[in-house]
């Protein structure tokens, strides 16, 4: 029985809101913790204190900015007890830059170790160039790949503004500088200037899948047409090595590098959040409102 004078803890006058607070406490201690890590260069998978490691590189999304791919993946190549990496794709596509840079940063992993692709729901346009210099590429049947081109989209409201009486004026320094500005019309040269730039963009598609492959550009060129392809019907086109999953690819890899046992993953990259996010949940932004305005080039 409680004596006449004392006062109830805040827990037994406010237990909901002192529960909140609790849970919010640990949630930030759990936070920190992970910052730390993170600060420290650890990502999931890493806390093993010996043994060979397979590095994971996820490529989700649209593929806008490649700096977090890219670094990872240098990471995974001077990691020693990294002795193969798998590529996960569950990419539509994207910019086309970034792609490259992907691209290029496969290519020379493999070179240092064996890489291999796994393709999930889609890995198609900028989502398999930048993934086609892997050893080996497995797709599930499903898979959706392929789609080499290119595409260009804007919008012009230069009719609809003359419609309301407005006429707007773009002065330039050379025919070709407003080339997709949505206040005019593309005239007959810009839209031939624009056409000319992308098909070398495509033509770079096609060498590097051409290389990457070992395949003939000419059986590469006959396909890249822009047409989306099921993972069965790519493995027939050349563009993709076995039927599997997930599962499989790593256990291939397993084969690859010798490593016997259950494999110690290391993936990433690790997504950078706030505090707020960590904490909350982060929001997923799609991603393609951040491109540019006017008329942008895509992987897609």
């Amino acid at each position: 029985m409680r004596m006449a004078g004392t006062k109830d803890r805040f827990s037994q006058r406010h237990p909901l809101l002192f529960g909140v607070m609790m849970i919010i406490l640990a949630m930030a201690l759990i936070t920190g913790v992970m910052a730390f890590f993170r600060s420290m260069g650890w990502t999931p998978g890493t806390f093993a204190l010996s043994g060979d490691k397979i590095g994971v590189v996820h490529v989700d999304g649209m593929i806008v900015d490649a700096s977090r791919v890219v670094s990872f993946i240098r990471t995974l190549e001077e990691d020693d007890s990294v002795k193969g990496v798998l590529l996960r794709v569950n990419s539509p596509g994207g910019a086309i830059a970034p792609s490259q840079e992907i691209y290029a940063a496969v290519k020379e992993l493999n070179r240092a170790k064996p890489v291999i692709a796994s393709y999930g729901t889609v890995a198609a346009s900028g989502g398999y160039y930048s993934s086609c210099p892997a050893r080996m590429i497995y797709a599930n049947p499903g898979s959706i790949t392929a789609s080499i081109g290119v595409m260009a989209e804007f919008v012009t409201v230069a009719d609809a503004m003359e419609k309301f009486g407005i006429r707007p004026e773009v002065l330039t320094t050379g025919k070709y500088k407003a080339a997709g500005t949505p206040l005019r019309n593309l005239t007959d040269a810009q839209r031939e200037q624009m056409l000319d730039l992308m098909q070398d963009l495509h033509d770079q598609f096609v060498d590097h899948v051409a290389e990457a492959r070992g395949m003939d550009r000419a059986r590469v060129a006959a396909i890249a047409d822009g047409r989306a392809v099921t993972g069965r019907q790519a493995v027939s086109l050349g563009l993709v090595d076995r039927i599997g999953t997930q599962a499989d690819a790593i256990a291939e890899l397993k084969k690859e590098t010798g490593i016997t046992g259950r494999a110690r993953l290391v993936e990433g990259p690790v997504e950078e959040r706030t505090f707020v996010q960590e904490l909350m949940g982060s929001l997923r932004i799609d991603l393609s409102s951040s491109l540019p305005q006017g008329w942008s080039f895509f992987y897609k």
